[in-house]
């Protein structure tokens, strides 16, 4: 015998009224009686609800959902009771109570049940029914209440709810078994499902404050389920076990020659703790939760077309044993969603966000609700509904639709490509220009001309043009710290030596001017050479500021990942701006000295006087770098170097043209007025 406890809720009391419509009686074994349940529909809920005839005292009403139950249980015994090969000769039969659902009552049938109708404790009025096990549940509360009175006595308990932690302390329950799966895998199994229909889990809402004329009319109608629920095949599974546990204990019996005698059910513990076997289904049942394994969880779909068909079918299966991946398969092809629904269910309340958009929550709305931002510069999004976009590393750009990132080409200033090549023939062009130039005014040495200009700062000045041009070519090609470092020190040095020379050039025209007059002290200074020291000692100057800009912040290989969409400049970073802009300054500083005295000295009468050439020479000059100021500033990348390259070559084409163009004209188109015989009548005109 098996004796069960479950819950066949109440719905309402009440003596059996007339006028019901009578159903089909239902019959249930007990100690192989059977005793009958009138059935009717209940007039105001629409409900099957089955009236037992042996409880005319409380007149109760029990769903009829709970009732599969015992059509379990009871499916179950026959099958055992027909199986030649388990439980041979022996017959096995159940009684089932009500579990109450107030726990202050919940002891109330246990108690009748051990000790018959008396409710006496510790004594048996019913000594012809003896049963082996219990089955209790659906609720782990109840079923605690239950295995704590049952402890008194070892009985084997069986639970058929789900599987709670609170059963498994063996301290407290050793004779309690869950038959329930393992279902740890359960929260998997439910994200999967989410996560393979793109839903999200949103908190249910309560309804609160329900009105007083609130009716089971509003409730939808309960149809008997044509396939075995989780607790329903819980209880069968429950009834083989106890039928295994009997028949093992039975053949050990039988082997050890033991005689037959009336079995304590504190018995059967070592044979359930131990038990594993298949049931009819061909599924493994374990009742040491140490060995169980997890569940698989079928996928179902309700149809309910036509409406009220309810039809359960299975679509889809879980199985945590599978690759990591491919737990999930769902047959989305046989799916019925609801009526009126033409695809899958979503749920959000707002369209999905495409790639290169991401989630912005809506303020005072729910999570589902959202506004789809696009992407910042240099971030994508490559999944729909992304919460937050993802940054491309410094390396990488992203495209114009901000949903993939791609390697940035390396640019800088190179000498295969026009810009680059342009301004390098610029740059040889010129140097080559000088150098001819510096080879006509050695060839012509000795002629009027070359000798009234002081040649010897004609030869410093083209020779220092000449590296002024050429240094132009460090700033071209990929640069490396020795380029960089050498680009500012070589340009800040060699137009500091030409300006310098300028400068000396300059004075020299003016203390030449004032040596002629009667009484001056200045011939000595002219004849000396003074106005050449001016050069060494600019030039040192600003060499020392060199040193303390390459002391304090050298000049550095830097990447400009920003200016250009999707290339990555190499450049030249100056270090110390501070020092950068005080080579620049001194430099500055030194021609706008040298415009100043060429601009008072251009009207001195002199044949050969230079000085209006200087004045105009360095006003190009200056007026070159003044421009190049807030171009530098505003330029970005490589059309950054290739302006201060253009600056360069700019202002030394300034000097080398306004300088010395007018004496190659002379030199070599006027031969007349390149002699001194020339200078002679000049000056006795």
């Amino acid at each position: 015998m098996i004796a069960a406890f479950f819950p066949l809720y109440t719905v309402a009391r009440y003596h059996r009224p007339s006028g019901l419509l009578h159903g089909a009686a239902a019959a249930s074994y007990s100690s192989n009686k059977i005793s009958f349940m009138e059935s009717f529909i209940c007039p105001r809920c629409g409900l099957l609800v089955f009236w037992s005839a042996a409880e005319h005292l409380f007149d109760k009403w029990y769903i009829f959902k709970n009732y599969q139950f015992v059509l379990a249980m009871a499916f179950a015994v026959e099958e055992i009771n027909k199986n030649p090969d388990l439980l041979h000769n022996l017959t096995l039969g159940f009684d089932i109570y009500k579990a109450a659902l107030n726990t202050w009552t919940t002891l109330g049938d246990p108690i009748i049940w051990l000790s018959g109708q008396h409710k006496i404790p510790n004594y048996i009025c019913m000594r012809e029914s003896k049963s082996a096990a219990v089955l209790t549940g659906i609720s782990g509360i109840i079923s605690a209440q239950i295995g704590s009175l049952l402890e008194l006595y070892r009985f084997p308990q069986l639970t058929i709810g789900p599987l709670d932690r609170l059963l498994n302390d063996k301290n407290r329950f050793p004779s309690l078994y869950q038959i329930a799966p393992k279902d740890t895998s359960l929260p998997s199994a439910m994200i999967s499902l989410m996560l393979h229909f793109s839903w999200n889990w949103s908190d249910c809402e309560t309804w609160e404050n329900c009105p007083q004329d609130a009716s089971l009319e509003w409730l939808p109608w309960q149809s008997l389920e044509m396939t075995l629920s989780e607790v329903s095949y819980n209880i069968y599974n429950a009834v083989y076990a106890v039928a295994h546990a009997l028949h093992e204990m039975l053949l050990h019996q039988t082997e050890g020659n033991e005689k037959c005698m009336d079995l304590s059910p504190a018995q059967l513990h070592p044979f359930l703790r131990k038990l594993h076997f298949d049931n009819p289904a061909g599924d493994l049942v374990i009742l040491d939760e140490k060995e169980k394994f997890p569940a698989e969880y079928d996928l179902v779909n309700i149809w309910d077309f036509p409406e009220g068909l309810r039809l359960k079918v299975k679509v889809g299966l879980f199985s945590p044993g599978a690759p990591r991946g491919h737990q999930l398969s769902v047959s989305e092809e046989i799916i019925q969603w609801a009526l009126g629904t033409s695809g899958t269910p979503r749920s959000v309340c707002s369209e999905s966000c495409g790639s290169g958009f991401r989630k912005s929550p809506q303020e005072e709305m729910t999570a589902c609700c959202f506004d789809c931002i696009p992407c910042p510069e240099n971030e994508i999004s490559n999944e729909t509904d992304m919460e937050q976009c993802v940054r491309c590393a410094d390396h990488q750009y992203a495209n114009t639709e901000r949903n993939q990132c791609f390697l940035r080409a390396e640019s800088f200033l190179a000498h295969g490509e026009p810009l680059g090549m342009a301004l390098a023939c610029m740059a040889l062009c010129l140097s080559m220009l000088t150098a001819a130039v510096l080879g006509m005014f050695v060839k012509h040495r000795d002629t009027a001309i070359v000798k009234a200009n002081n040649r010897t700062l004609s030869y410093i000045l083209l020779t220092s043009l000449i590296f002024c041009f050429l240094c132009a070519l460090l700033f071209i090609g990929r640069p490396n710290t020795a380029t960089c470092i050498l680009q500012q020190i070589t340009f800040g040095v060699v137009f500091t030596v030409a300006v310098s020379t300028v400068l000396a050039k300059t004075v020299t025209v003016v203390l030449a001017f004032k040596a002629t007059c009667p009484g001056r002290r200045m011939r000595w200074l002219l004849v000396s050479g003074a106005p050449n020291l001016l050069i060494p000692t600019c030039t040192l100057i600003q060499v020392s500021l060199c040193g303390l800009w390459l002391g304090s912040s050298p000049p550095f290989v830097d990447i400009d990942a920003h200016s250009e969409h999707g290339h990555l400049i190499i450049l030249c970073n100056k270090g110390s701006l501070t020092a950068f802009y005080c080579v620049l300054g001194y430099l500055g500083s030194l021609a706008l000295a040298s415009f100043t005295v060429a601009f008072l000295a251009r009207n001195l009468p002199d044949t050969f006087n230079e000085a209006k050439f200087l004045t105009f020479s360095m006003l190009v000059f200056c007026s070159v770098w003044l421009t190049f100021l807030p171009v530098y500033h505003s330029a970005r990348g490589k059309v950054m170097v290739a302006v201060e390259v253009f600056s360069i070559l700019a202002s030394g084409a300034g000097l080398l043209g306004c300088i010395f163009a007018p004496k190659c004209y002379i030199i070599l188109l006027k031969l007349d007025r390149n002699s001194m015989h020339h200078f002679r009548d000049k000056t006795h005109k």
